[in-house]
């Protein structure tokens, strides 16, 4: 891909910028060969994270497994010139361990005084928009603190694999694909650059079927590549999900994790029970006739909207609620689900619901990776790093009126 700042022809012919020579230290460029010298200042590395929701729209679109689908999403964008392609299942390892925890601390420190419960998830970027902007006190304290996946995997790229290759933060240029045109909002959110650097986690955000429209609309010859990982030439083959019907699985994670430490009870299978509709849930942990853990999943606005009432009264009867703006879950994003007309894809969505029960399921606690950054790029597990770089705070209504505010 020719760097949009070099107009020599030798800078054109490369498939690498002069960024990744210099990382590599491997043979010298073309230009270098000729005595002549490129303004690597001048150049970006492009890395492309993908969200794990968004390769069941590639299989179904494309008819192929979705690890085909994988392989086939990483050799097109890398015949587009980019450098590194990533999944983002690795940050959301961290979003749910840090869920997990939030949760059993918040358990300990409840009371009728300081109630630290329910804790409502931070994943979904529509919803927490709503939660700050429109809501505000008394929801925003409920709030998990844990980044989303998006958030996580910005200060991952950003920081640990910028300091692995010896990049400033600023000479990478980094895009999400995801499911959602929410997710574009959330690069945006202010305040989501760490102290540690100054860039934002996520240059630019595309929606899944922006991607595959531009596959479609291209006539580049493409190879199948394997996804890139943060830990140099480790490849991964295999591609997993975590334990949720239709998104990173923080209700199921967390609900496992509580029983266990807060009861010493060992969950082996989630079971979900619909309420008012299928888009409402419930999950409990029951002992002896007695309830010890109820939690919720709430997908939709409308289902958020009669949560809230409830919260607000003090009549909700959860101690987590795992909340998503789309109903059906992070599939039926409307940045793939939709048909031309702007309508939900029905027969699209229960083909990609198909496709992503079929991934296998990997627990985060099992990722040997994850325990090796918590201690080299962290830290430690509750190192004054990990808080700050795995956790935000949320602004209230007042604070924080912005163009982009959305009427919900």
């Amino acid at each position: 891909m020719k760097c949009e700042h070099c107009t020599r022809k030798e800078c054109s012919k490369k498939t690498k910028t002069d960024d990744e020579e210099n990382v590599s230290d491997e043979a010298p460029s073309p230009a270098q060969e000729n005595g002549e010298k490129c303004d690597t200042s001048k150049h970006k590395v492009l890395v492309v994270s993908v969200c794990p929701q968004s390769l069941p729209y590639f299989a179904a679109k494309f008819n192929v497994s979705v690890t085909d689908a994988s392989r086939r999403l990483c050799g097109f964008l890398k015949s587009l010139g980019v450098h590194y392609v990533f999944d983002t299942t690795i940050a959301a390892d961290f979003s749910i361990l840090e869920s997990q925890k939030e949760f059993v601390r918040r358990y300990h420190q409840h009371s009728e005084e300081a109630r630290a419960l329910p804790m409502l998830t931070s994943a979904c970027p529509g919803w927490v928009r709503y939660a700050e902007r429109v809501l505000g006190r008394p929801v925003t304290p409920h709030l998990c603190t844990a980044k989303s996946p998006q958030q996580v995997m910005g200060s991952l790229v950003k920081d640990y694999f910028a300091r692995q290759q010896n990049l400033s933060p600023e000479k990478i240029f980094h895009v999400i694909v995801a499911p959602c045109y929410d997710r574009k909002l959330e690069a945006l959110r202010e305040g989501l650059s760490s102290a540690s650097h100054s860039s934002r986690g996520a240059d630019c955000v595309l929606t899944s079927g922006e991607v595959a429209q531009i596959m479609e609309q291209s006539d580049l010859s493409v190879q199948d590549a394997t996804v890139d990982t943060l830990f140099g030439d480790l490849k991964e083959e295999k591609v997993t999900r975590h334990d949720g019907a239709s998104s990173d699985g923080h209700l199921a994670q967390v609900f496992r994790h509580a029983a266990k430490e807060l009861f010493n009870e060992d969950v082996e299978e989630v079971t979900y029970r619909a309420r008012r509709n299928k888009d409402f849930q419930e999950v409990t942990l029951e002992k002896n006739g007695e309830v010890l853990l109820r939690f919720a999943a709430a997908y939709g606005f409308r289902n958020i909207q009669n949560m809230i009432l409830k919260l607000k009264k003090g009549a909700l009867p959860y101690h987590f609620v795992e909340v998503l703006a789309c109903p059906g879950g992070c599939l039926n994003g409307r940045g793939q689900a939709q048909s031309r007309d702007g309508r939900v894809d029905k027969a699209l969505l229960q083909q990609m619901e198909g496709i992503y029960s079929d991934i296998p399921v990997r627990p985060p606690e099992t990722s040997a990776h994850v325990q090796e950054l918590y201690q080299q790029w962290l830290e430690g597990l509750d190192s004054p790093k990990a808080q700050e770089t795995l956790h935000t705070r949320f602004s209230s209504p007042e604070l924080c009126a912005h163009d982009l505010d959305i009427r919900w």
